[in-house]
């Protein structure tokens, strides 16, 4: 039989808020354990939540970029389960009236075509605390400084229908979020984790099958591997005759699997029910509207700005985008060397590679776009070749100094003395004449050949388009 598989994915995106979502302690990451939990975050008697306005209008921000409908009446509601996590027995969060309603995103293919998700919904809540398993010795440890921190929970339409599928969605949302500033979209930190709802039905069926809930997977790797790793478990069990249980589920890396956690609630087994601490949150038609004059260029109109304005391909355009530091590190090389496709080749190209080799985010590359910006100009006025640029560049990227340091320290500038060159190519000439003879009697791609061991013989610093003028001169019978 042919399965269709179904996807669909919960976000949790941490609001980059200096304080909590209802109290005023702090959301700043790496403190000791269990010294960022004030009265209001642990529930206890006689405290009352505070609404933190902040997170409403982050929230607003997402809404609108997505092209969401923003719900001018949003209300808290508390969601009732313990977990020693949870130090009040409950979350706040929003279930029936969320402030930031239906909206889409478009995800490019591997394709190249585009597909629409739908977003269903994405409503405020507080976080829990954290669960520590390490260097316990058989118990668990638990941090309450995460308790209370605002996340914005994006809930997508069941509209993905491979690992791949899923995965572009979240960079798209990562992407979003991290441009608008509502969130650093730290994975390692946990600002930034998904659940993945995973179903199969048969091809052509209309209705959906069973769904398992992966929880809290922080990193696009491991999205992939997990959701991958489910579809093979449920179809297992269903070609084999056997039936999928709606449940929660947990991915371990480590070996690469699913296990199950939990049978999977529903909302009436959590007995949600309005906040009495809380307040409806009202924002007027104007408000919204001035938190949508506030938002800046999204990576879409980004890209179609890069392809219209600046004559970049469709890939490179996306792939400059995709990331708000890389664009922001882009803009500023682009506008100063005055040569769009160059500043992108080099960008996609060598700093990307050393960046994805050492592991570093582009917000971290050791070579600032002030430092790039020298080097290129050193092309450009032809102090070094296109060859050279790549060893000054590298050496740059290991903390050597700038461009016109480090040529000056290694020698490196070009040679564009006629005389030096063609004293070079004479020596060339003389020494194949076998070659010569070739080129001359019609064999013209040797001139590659000439012009690479002219380059070798002056390692490199010779200016190519001057070796390739006076070779043609020189080899003319």
């Amino acid at each position: 039989m042919q399965w269709e598989v179904v996807i669909g994915l919960e976000i949790h995106v941490q609001l980059s808020t200096k304080s909590k979502i209802f109290s005023g302690a702090s959301t700043a990451y790496g403190a000791e354990p269990n010294t960022q939990a004030c009265t209001v975050d642990l529930g206890l008697p006689g405290v009352l939540p505070v609404f933190n306005g902040e997170a409403l209008k982050k929230s607003v921000m997402f809404g609108l970029a997505v092209g969401a409908q923003i719900n001018e009446r949003s209300v808290f509601d508390r969601k009732n389960y313990f977990y020693p996590d949870s130090p009040k027995a409950y979350q706040i969060s929003q279930l029936y009236y969320p402030i930031v309603g239906e909206g889409h995103i478009d995800i490019d293919l591997e394709d190249g075509s585009q597909k629409r998700i739908g977003v269903t919904r994405a409503h405020m809540e507080e976080d829990a605390g954290k669960s520590l398993h390490e260097n316990f010795h058989g118990q668990t440890g638990i941090d309450l400084n995460r308790a209370g921190t605002p996340l914005l929970e994006i809930v997508s339409e069941p509209d993905m229908r491979s690992a791949k599928e899923a995965v572009a969605y979240m960079r798209k949302i990562h992407s979003i979020v991290r441009y608008l500033g509502v969130s650093d979209g730290n994975m390692q930190e946990g600002s930034f984790r998904c659940d993945a709802n995973v179903s199969l039905r048969p091809k052509g069926q209309e209705e959906f099958g069973t769904r398992a809930e992966l929880k809290n997977i922080n990193s696009f790797r491991f999205v992939e591997k997990a959701i991958n790793v489910e579809i093979e478990r449920q179809m297992d069990i269903l070609e084999s005759g056997g039936t999928v249980v709606q449940e929660t589920r947990l991915y371990d890396s480590e070996k690469n699997e699913t296990r199950s956690m939990r049978s999977k609630e529903e909302a009436n087994d959590y007995r949600y029910f309005p906040d009495p601490d809380l307040l409806p949150i009202v924002i007027s038609a104007e408000e919204i509207e001035a938190i949508r004059e506030t938002l800046p260029e999204l990576p879409d109109d980004k890209c179609a700005r890069y392809r219209e304005q600046l004559g970049l391909s469709e890939k490179d355009a996306r792939a400059l985008t995709i990331d708000r530091d890389m664009a922001d590190y882009y803009e500023a090389v682009q506008q100063a060397v005055d040569d769009a496709k160059m500043a992108a080749n080099w960008i996609l190209g060598d700093v990307a590679a050393l960046n994805n080799k050492n592991a570093i985010e582009f917000k971290a590359c050791p070579v600032s776009a002030e430092q790039l910006i020298g080097l290129l100009k050193r092309i450009k006025d032809n102090t070094i070749s296109g060859k050279i640029a790549k060893e000054v560049f590298e050496a740059m990227y290991a903390g050597e100094g700038d461009a016109d340091t480090i040529i000056d320290n290694k020698g490196l500038k070009q040679i564009t003395d006629t005389g030096a060159i063609e004293a070079i190519i004479d020596e060339v000439v003389a020494n194949n004449p076998g070659q010569v003879a070739e080129f001359q009697s019609g064999k013209d791609k040797l001139i590659g050949f000439f012009v690479g061991q002219v380059m070798k013989a002056s390692k490199g610093k010779a200016n190519p388009g001057q070796v390739n003028q006076l070779l043609q001169q020189k080899l003319k019978p």
